[in-house]
């Protein structure tokens, strides 16, 4: 009788192990991502790398940092990064100036800004670099073809947007917040394009950037488009427009990070394949994929040995052929499209945020005289508020703000005291902006 006793203890201790030890291995690979492997950066003389573009399968760009020597480096490799070689020495005034992005605009011409005045352009996919110069230092820029070029800079004095139509030969100040200016820009298009200033604020143009609007309730560390409608941004979570970036909806993501840092990328394929990389508050940092335009979104560990938070960097230059970075000297590369076995549907998410179902409908009539009708929809209980603000995003009026149960739901706005023009109104659950709508009152 004891012996059965003890035998059946013993069964039940590992059984109990077993369960542990599924419920905690669920969705993770105890060794490195098979589809992927580990690319070296040559030695840099302490220069970390700050932006990489690929051209295609084998033929790639990157820029790095300016080391204690007081040099930063652009590095090329022509067989899709197991090997590179320097190919261009800066030497700019300080440690403190260097490379902030590279781009091309076909095969054979690039681009290459600093954060100094240099500015710098090859015409011959890299062999050569030429020096011009912007007025101020460029804190991001956007390729749009061979000729148009934007940079901002977030200086004070001098500051705002640049354009060049030439090139990059000459450069022309095309707007500016005066004291406080964009510190990154996203261009769709010649019209279509997008900021962001250090504050987070997003803004939006539709002129080519000489007229910028506020995205209310809207930001991004990492921003990109498929066409002039479609494109996905991201900040405290993954976001989609589908009507060029006027709304934006939050994904269900298996999201490892409350906040992705600035160091984050996208890479769109076509409209249902999209690549991201981001950060992690574990030393597991995952590249996350959707294969259905964004419905759902898994994920991939390529290395679970790796000792980082996040990838700053990801391209794929077809469905298999593929690169991150992770902010150290090393890459990882797939040429199989990564390791589809470690992509999940439906992952639980590893934070507390609760997605709720939700819908803002547009307002009604719209344009209207003083008086519109808003409808809204929610799912579960939650706290909602629903407020009105101005085109400089300023809040003018709160027309709900109370703990709500599951319905549908009407309000009218009487915009009698205010004038005429654009306005706002945005869905506020538990704290967090779901969804924002223009609207227009002509007295």
């Amino acid at each position: 009788m004891i012996f059965q006793t003890l035998i059946s203890r013993i069964l039940d201790v590992l059984i109990l192990l077993v369960f542990i030890l599924f419920f905690a291995s669920t969705g993770f690979q105890d060794k490195m991502t098979s589809g992927w492997y580990q690319q070296y950066f040559p030695n840099l003389n302490g220069s970390t790398i700050k932006d990489i573009t690929f051209l295609d399968s084998l033929t790639g760009f990157a820029i790095t940092s300016t080391n204690t020597s007081v040099q930063a480096y652009i590095i090329k490799t022509t067989n899709g990064g197991d090997n590179w070689s320097i190919i261009h020495t800066y030497v700019p005034p300080s440690t403190t100036s260097g490379f902030t992005r590279i781009q091309f605009a076909d095969s054979i011409i690039g681009f290459a800004s600093t954060n100094y005045y240099d500015f710098f352009k090859t015409t011959n996919s890299g062999v050569n670099w030429l020096a011009y110069q912007t007025p101020w230092g460029a804190d991001d820029m956007s390729v749009l073809n061979k000729d148009t070029v934007f940079v901002v800079s977030y200086l004070d004095l001098g500051g705002g947007v640049y354009r060049s139509t030439n090139g990059g030969v000459n450069w022309t100040r095309i707007w500016t917040g005066g004291t406080v200016n964009p510190i990154m820009i996203y261009m769709v298009n010649k019209d279509l394009g997008f900021i962001r200033f250090s504050s987070y604020p997003m803004q939006r143009t539709t002129n080519g950037g000489f007229n910028w609007t506020l995205i209310l309730g809207e930001t991004y560390t990492s921003i990109a488009f498929l066409d002039s409608n479609i494109g996905w941004k991201v900040f405290d979570s993954i976001k989609k427009t589908t009507n060029g970036g006027i709304n934006w909806i939050a994904q269900n993501t298996p999201i490892y990070s409350s906040q992705f840092e600035n160091y984050t990328s996208f890479s769109i394929l076509n409209k249902d394949t999209v690549w991201f990389a981001g950060a992690s508050k574990f030393y597991k940092p995952p590249i996350y994929k959707t294969t259905n335009g964004g419905l759902n979104w898994g994920y991939q560990i390529p290395d679970t040995n790796l000792q980082v938070y996040n990838y700053s960097n990801i391209q794929f230059v077809n469905s298999k052929n593929g690169w991150t970075n992770p902010r150290i000297l090393k890459l990882y590369h797939t040429t199989t499209g990564g390791n589809d076995s470690t992509i999940y549907t439906g992952v639980n998410s590893i934070n507390s945020q609760i997605i709720f179902d939700y819908q803002l409908f547009q307002n009604y009539p719209n344009p209207f005289n003083n008086i519109s009708n808003l409808k809204f929809k929610i799912a579960k209980i939650c706290d909602v508020k629903i407020s009105v603000y101005d085109i400089q995003g300023k809040e003018v009026e709160t027309l709900v703000n109370k703990t709500m149960q599951a319905g549908t739901y009407h309000l009218q706005w009487d915009g009698e005291r205010y004038s005429s023009g654009i306005y706002f109104y945005s869905m506020i659950l538990d704290g967090r902006i779901a969804d924002t709508k223009r609207m227009i009152m002509i007295k």
